[in-house]
């Protein structure tokens, strides 16, 4: 990823501070939770909800008409909204590595593409990591160039995949020490960049859109390794019949999305104002017109 592309905070790295991240002081109950709790899996909170994507489908439709030349989709949308929602919300962009908090350098996202729908099909891990720049149009554009170029082989493209297959390769009793190794310097965050670079598992938010294979919105697990504390999956969009606010009934397009997060790197009240913003966007998809580095204007009382 080029400088140009990134969305990297200008600051001058301190003691403390990882590659990848700035150290900040926790509050004193996160710190203790740190050391009661110290793996993410310990941590997880659980949440699914529904969502109405009535107005951003409308909204999508209409671009597409506009920009032919690459298909935008809901998933676009979502990655948009959770790429602004980040830019917002800075805590959301936290994570927990070695017993100390850190704010992220950037703003990423990744999801996993299947290069066919078929049980043989292989899987290829891509990372996104928007410019403050961007509206959903580059990014729509940015998703829909790399994933053309990924279903195009049957086999992996390079990056991540290919430092993935060379380690799948080792014998066994050579993988075991290797990966203690990993974790090690992971635990430090000296892993060299070749191990974190495109990882999802160093992403701020890791995606899957089930709701393309026709799967409901189901609960996934964080992993200990790396510094992601953010799963999200899409379910798959239905019709229903709703009550509007004038009390009228009304067909919507409904989807279910559920999320699983590190409860160390903030507290509920900032989590439900994060997912407030979320709401917002997606019943008033015109900010996705905005570039993430402009304030979206949402009033959270």
């Amino acid at each position: 990823m080029s400088e140009e592309q990134a969305n990297t905070k200008p600051v001058k790295k301190r003691r403390g501070d990882r590659r990848d991240g700035r150290y900040i002081k926790a509050p004193g109950l996160q710190t203790v939770m740190m050391y009661i709790l110290p793996k993410r899996t310990e941590c997880e909170v659980y949440m699914k909800d529904t969502f109405d994507c009535t107005n951003l489908l409308a909204f999508i439709e209409e671009e597409n008409r506009i920009h032919p030349e690459y298909r935008t989709t809901l998933f676009h949308g979502i990655i948009t909204i959770l790429a602004r929602m980040l830019r917002e919300r800075p805590k959301m962009n936290c994570f927990i590595q070695g017993f100390r908090m850190y704010e992220r350098n950037e703003i990423s996202l990744s999801f996993v593409v299947k290069r066919r729908f078929s049980d043989t099909g292989e899987e290829s891990l891509m990372y996104l990591v928007p410019k403050d720049t961007d509206t959903i149009r580059e990014i729509s554009s940015h998703i829909c160039g790399n994933v053309e170029e990924t279903r195009k082989s049957e086999h992996s493209t390079g990056g991540i995949d290919e430092v993935i297959d060379k380690f799948a390769s080792l014998p066994r009793f050579v993988l075991i020490p290797v990966m203690r190794i990993i974790r090690w310097l992971d635990f430090w965050g000296i892993n060299p960049k070749v191990l974190t670079d495109g990882d999802p598992n160093y992403s701020s938010i890791l995606l899957s859109n089930l709701g393309s294979i026709k799967c409901p919105a189901v609960y996934h697990h964080l992993n200990n390794y790396g510094t992601n504390s953010i799963m999200v999956t899409i379910g798959t969009m239905r019709s229903e019949y709703v009550r509007m606010p004038d009390g009228t009934m009304s067909e919507r397009t409904l989807v279910d999305i559920s999320a699983t997060l590190d409860e160390r790197i903030a507290d509920g009240f900032y989590f439900a104002r994060s997912l407030k913003l979320i709401r917002h966007a997606l019943e008033n998809p015109e900010l996705l017109l905005k570039p993430l580095n402009e304030p979206s204007g949402f009033d959270y009382k």
